[in-house]
């Protein structure tokens, strides 16, 4: 069994606290590394090192900043195929699906690249009588990211390229479900030529947290996860005078139309509701058809399409639709809310309760669920399942059915899936959630627009990645600046005449 490592100032450093957590293979349940839970005391040494090593990070000029992230993304994609293995070992995805977490953060870093553009500051000439301002972008010092097990590699880079190329250190406290990849990361980012100690990698659980939020020198903090966690977080960050952004949990609605293109409806609920067994923050959960018709047309399309799905380790192939969820502990919350949804009264009409794989009975899979005339005081609506759990809540009309998107205390994703232009259009403009997908299941924006939800899916005002990231890691400074007026002599190098 492999002992992990923390990573500070450049080097793989065991822990002293004498805590471990223990790193499942979730497709056998096997324990296959032990990862170490940093005490208080490891953290602040972490963040000391690279309040140390900042200043002079600060102090390189953006474009060399940058090339540093070019030469990350080149050995991005040079290790790909590792990346993606070691994530699938820890976390369960299937390569295809490991590979994905890997390009979408991938896709930041190589905006990234644009922070010489992005960091420049505004200039007023002759704001007054002799009088110019003019504003700078400037790094906050040491930042903090908590990072979630379901994006090892992505949200990660989501957060450190960023702060880093702003002229940060950071600090990173990944999950420690599948803490390998971020390690590598931190391996790429000094082979690409980062200087020593602006990026730490410090394992650990509460405690951690703790010190995080609590350090004096920490800046900024960036978290992803539940929303019981992230409202934490921001509360006691923002009471110890940090910048905070928290983003928590999710139930996204897709809504489906009676004009819309039931093949196509039904193919995307199956990747969106299926894909890495739910455990997406953007995965949709609940299918709102409208109409009578329109909900037993989805049924009938989405019946076959789950019975068929294919369900097994990574290693079985890349044509595995989805592989196992995290932890054991994971999978039990999965059956106790579907068991819920039973007792509750929800039709099961994809029963995969039984679900067993051979050679593999041991492993954390849970078979693909279909819930239909669920209503919304059930816990399987109002709950985030995190799991392969799709559940059809049959609306009457339209605006019924975006009633339950606006109405739902969550408001991360939503879609629309209509062929009626006013209909998408009314929608985008009157849904109260973050981030839409019109006749797109899964609406994550692309590296250049920021990603971020509404209501109890956010605390912060502040979105990831795009042009909100470099607001967040950086502080304005404005200089009102006057100079003397006049023309000074000084030495003459003509020939003058005699008088």
């Amino acid at each position: 069994m492999q002992d992990l490592t923390h990573y500070i100032n450049g080097a793989h450093v065991k822990g002293t606290s004498g805590r471990f957590a223990d790193v499942y293979n979730p497709a056998t349940g096997d324990v296959q590394a032990r990862v170490p839970l940093a005490s208080a005391a490891e953290l602040d040494t972490a963040v000391r090192v690279a309040a140390a090593a900042q200043p002079a990070w600060a102090a390189t000029n953006p474009q060399r900043r940058a090339r540093v992230m070019m030469k990350f993304v080149d050995l991005l994609h040079r290790d790909m195929d590792k990346l993606a293995e070691a994530l699938s070992r820890e976390h369960g995805k299937t390569l295809p699906d490991a590979a994905g977490d890997v390009q979408r953060g991938l896709e930041v870093v190589e905006y990234c690249i644009g922070a010489p553009q992005l960091l420049k500051g505004e200039f007023t000439d002759g704001a007054g009588p002799g009088i110019d301002m003019y504003s700078m972008r400037q790094p906050l010092g040491v930042s903090a990211g908590i990072t979630p097990f379901n994006f090892p590699a992505m949200i990660p880079l989501w957060m450190f390229a960023p702060a880093i190329v702003c002229g940060n250190a950071f600090i990173l406290k990944p999950s420690e479900r599948d803490p390998s990849v971020p390690l590598m990361l931190a391996e790429l980012m000094e082979e690409a030529g980062l200087p020593k100690g602006i990026l730490q990698v410090v394992n650990g659980d509460k405690e951690s947290v703790d010190a995080i939020i609590d350090h004096p020198i920490i800046q900024s903090i960036g978290f992803v996860g539940s929303t019981p966690i992230a409202e934490y977080i921001y509360g006691r960050g923002c009471s110890n005078g940090k910048r905070v952004q928290c983003f928590g949990g999710a139930k996204n609605h897709m809504i489906i139309m009676p004009d819309a293109d039931m093949d196509q409806a039904a193919d995307a609920l199956i990747g969106a509701g299926y894909g890495a067994a739910g455990e997406r923050c953007m995965a949709i959960s609940v299918a709102v058809p409208v109409g009578e018709a329109t909900a037993n047309a989805l049924i009938e399309k989405l019946k076959p399409r789950i019975d068929a799905l294919k369900v097994g380790p990574y290693t079985a192939g890349k044509d595995v639709d989805y592989g196992p969820v995290v932890t054991a502990a994971a999978k039990a919350n999965i059956l106790k809310l579907i068991e819920s949804g039973v007792a509750q009264g929800a039709e099961l009409v994809v029963d995969g309760r039984d679900f067993s794989l051979q050679g593999y009975e041991e492993g954390f899979f849970v078979g693909p669920h279909l819930f239909d005339r669920v209503t919304k005081d059930m816990d399987i609506y109002q709950k985030e399942i995190f799991g392969p759990v799709l559940s059809v809540v049959r609306a009457n009309d339209y605006e019924e059915a975006l009633a339950l998107a606006m109405d739902h205390e969550m408001g991360n994703g939503t879609a629309i899936y209509t062929r009626d232009g006013d209909a998408a259009r009314d929608f985008a403009n009157r849904v109260n959630v973050g981030m839409i997908g019109i006749n797109v299941p899964i609406p994550v924006p692309l590296a250049y627009h920021t990603f971020g939800g509404w209501k109890k899916s956010v605390f912060g005002d502040l979105n990831q990645h795009g042009p909100d990231a470099f607001k967040f890691y950086t502080r304005t400074k404005t200089v009102t600046a006057r100079w003397p007026s006049g023309i000074k002599e000084g030495g003459e190098f003509n020939f003058k005449p005699m008088d």
